[in-house]
């Protein structure tokens, strides 16, 4: 299963501003945190010491715990990689390496005696994995991470996000990523505010946007909001997502029949197989329902991209077949456009592959 993260700096947030977050965020079904100790100067004990406290509440709240770490902080702290007990203390799950060894030192961490997971960096596109896995690791104590990104435009491209990732999935390693709330007051690690997304194209997207088209793209499993504090309604809208599968918010049009409704809404969609440039083709609501008028009720004479499409009966077998449109097009005047997309999420429908499944929800937006 999936699961959703939020994002701890606790030399920033007084304890019961985290522990008020903590609270929210399980509520809204999160149950994953990551937390940064590469802030760290000197011994650091004040801030190892909140983050201790911190994580003991989290745990207890049902939440696993990965704490970003590097060479750097292992030096700093005095700690060996080979006696990873300092994590345990701390009441960590996990770390994760913001940078690297060498491959030999990470597939040894794999198999601490505390069950750490031992997290990478997913984000550079080099054989470092391989060279993990050359060394025989304990697999199944091994994660993928990428970064966020706090200045604007230097984000991942989405090509070289997929690219770098499969690097991981292909040996069989769970992945996560970063999104980025768009409350106005957030901030992560560093001093710079112009949010902190894994992909460049999240920035200025709404919160359950990002998570949307990482459902669609499907190669990450865990999915982290990178800043604090998202607002409420922000992870309310998150949390009523099956992450499972994308689903899509369309506004139906006023008036729209019983049955129609019940395609879009109550039906598990998938794009058919053979697939093409025009539209997104969800063909067992006209088997389900073959033999049901579909009257002719809204049939304007161009198709917009983002449109939803019921056939109607005069188009023979295909009456009640529904469809995404992909780019604008031509009416033959046999197709009713019964709702759109919700404007923000209508560059999703590029990542569904066929027979990738998805469902619609009610917009009233």
């Amino acid at each position: 299963m999936r699961k959703l993260g939020i994002s701890l700096y606790p030399e920033k947030s007084s304890f019961e501003e985290l522990t008020d977050y903590i609270d929210v965020a399980a509520e809204a079904g999160f149950n994953k945190i990551f937390t940064s100790l590469l802030q760290i100067e000197g011994s650091g004990e004040e801030i190892v010491q909140r983050l201790k406290e911190a994580n003991e509440y989290a745990k207890n709240t049902g939440f696993e715990i990965i704490v970003d770490v590097s060479p750097r902080i292992f030096d700093a702290l005095r700690i060996s990689y080979n006696d990873l007990s300092f994590f345990k203390k701390i009441g960590a799950d996990g770390i994760r390496l913001d940078a690297t060894y060498s491959g030999r030192e990470e597939a040894m961490m794999s198999y601490n005696p505390y069950n750490l997971k031992i997290e990478m960096n997913i984000s550079n596109d080099v054989h470092m994995i391989d060279n993990v896995m050359d060394y025989a690791p304990n697999k199944y104590n091994l994660l993928g991470s990428h970064n966020f990104y706090p200045h604007r435009y230097s984000g991942l491209s989405r090509d070289f996000f997929i690219k770098t990732t499969k690097r991981f999935t292909a040996n069989g390693i769970r992945t996560s990523a970063f999104v980025s709330s768009q409350n106005k007051e957030t901030f992560g690690p560093w001093p710079v505010t112009d949010g902190l997304p894994t992909l460049e194209m999240h920035r200025n997207l709404p919160l359950d946007v990002q998570i949307k088209h990482h459902l669609a793209m499907n190669v990450i499993d865990d999915i982290i909001i990178s800043n604090c504090y998202p607002s409420y309604q922000e992870l309310q809208s998150v949390s009523e997502l099956d992450l499972s599968l994308v689903t899509l918010d369309v506004k139906p049009i006023n008036n729209l029949p019983e049955i129609e409704k019940k395609i879009l809404f109550e039906e598990l969609h998938f794009n058919r197989g053979d697939i093409n440039e025009y539209f997104i083709r969800s063909t067992q609501s006209r088997v389900k329902y073959k033999g049901h008028p579909f009257d002719l009720m809204n049939a304007p004479d161009i198709i917009r991209r983002g449109d939803v499409l019921i056939e109607s009966s005069l188009y023979g077998h295909y009456a009640g077949e529904m469809q995404i449109a992909l780019r604008d097009m031509e009416n033959s005047g046999k197709t009713n456009v019964v709702g759109r997309v919700r404007e923000e999420e209508i560059f999703i429908l590029d990542e569904i592959q066929p027979w990738q499944k998805f469902r619609l929800r009610m917009s009233e937006d």
